[in-house]
């Protein structure tokens, strides 16, 4: 990995995960797949993640066949914004060993400098058995870890496997997401009580507390000596909206506690704000059914997307969500970047990309 693209994200930085663009055949809409690339960028991103749960794992079918695609897609759009800053390119990559191993492959193809290795889908593996998996593919790529929430497909993991799986070099970050603080906790004590807690960043995939994630320090006994270790920042799927205003919301985050957070208990207001339009996104009142439809329904209505298609037909909003969709962003204006996105769209570069659809 890049000296200042490990340096970055040590310090902290913005990883929307990237939506698939689809036609209203449920075929990739190109066109709008390098928008929303192009739109992260405009943003003031620091990454994104592509081939992960917001992209939709059904591209890995053998008939839908997308993966290298999107992968290839967002590759270029980085690599043609000609960026005078880091930005980290981040890969999803899951299933048994075999295939997580070639996907692993396929993002260093394209140029990608962490993989996001999802454990899903893997419940019948021992802890042991998974320690395993994840060597494997850190010898291939530097990883970065995904402890993900039953609900969706993810399992409860002991203390001692995140004890074992911080030891591995090849391991660069990971990504906490069970929606759990007990759970959090394991994992943040697991690095901050390892050999390596200045070389592994923690990243906020807890969307129902973002704010209070990225504002939190823990705080652990460790031979004798406190140690201090907290979230560097956040890769979510509840960033691949209004995302112009996350960049803003990021930069209070990180300048309250440059200033010994001074106007912290703002800012925690301003989280129950996030976690409520979270909430209309993710759908958690029908167990996150309808995530996916309810980032593409944001989408489509600022104009980035055309419609909220998805590759599997049960991915669709849940009854009244549209209606939640709507009451939060009527309630909280100021995190939606509606107006940014018009000045955006009215360029002539994205004019021409969208007239060759």
């Amino acid at each position: 990995m890049e000296a200042a693209v490990e340096q970055l994200l040590h310090s902290g930085t913005i990883i929307p995960a990237h939506p698939l663009a689809l036609t209203e055949q449920r075929q990739l809409n190109e066109q709008r797949q390098r928008l929303l690339t192009r739109y992260y960028i405009a943003s003031g991103v620091g990454g994104v993640a592509v081939g992960v749960h917001t992209t939709q794992f059904a591209i890995r079918r053998p008939d839908i066949n997308l993966l290298e695609p999107v992968l290839r897609f967002a590759a270029e759009e980085i690599a043609a914004a000609g960026l005078d800053r880091p930005f980290i390119k981040v890969a999803g990559i899951c299933g048994p060993t075999p295939q997580a191993v070639a996907e692993a492959r396929l993002a260093l193809k394209y140029g990608y400098h962490i993989g996001l290795l999802s454990l899903g889908g893997l419940q019948q593996h021992s802890e042991a058995e998974l320690l395993a998996h994840v060597r494997e593919v850190a010898a291939v790529i530097p990883v970065f870890g995904f402890y993900l929430q039953p609900s969706v497909g993810g399992r409860i993991l002991s203390y001692s496997f995140w004890e074992q799986l911080v030891e591995i070099p090849g391991v660069k970050a990971i990504k906490t997401a069970p929606f759990n603080r007990y759970q959090t906790l394991d994992v943040v004590r697991a690095v901050a009580c390892s050999s390596r807690p200045g070389e592994i960043a923690l990243y906020t995939g807890n969307d129902d507390n973002i704010v209070a994630d990225l504002l939190t320090i823990y705080r652990f006994q460790v031979n004798g000596k406190v140690v201090e270790k907290g979230f560097a920042g956040g890769l979510l799927g509840h960033w691949s909206v209004w995302t112009q205003k996350v960049a803003g919301l990021f930069g209070q985050i990180k300048n309250c506690i440059i200033e010994d957070y001074k106007d912290a208990g703002v800012l925690l207001k301003e989280g129950t704000a996030v976690t409520d339009m979270n909430a209309a996104i993710f759908d958690p009142s029908h167990a996150f059914r309808g995530s996916i439809a309810g980032i593409h329904e944001v989408l489509r209505r600022q104009g980035l997307l055309e419609g909220t298609w998805c590759l599997e037909d049960h991915e669709v909003l849940s009854p009244g969500q549209a209606a939640e969709i709507d009451r939060v962003t009527a309630a909280y204006p100021h995190l939606t970047d509606d107006s940014f996105i018009k000045e955006f769209l009215s360029q002539d570069s994205i004019k021409k990309l969208l007239s060759h659809a």
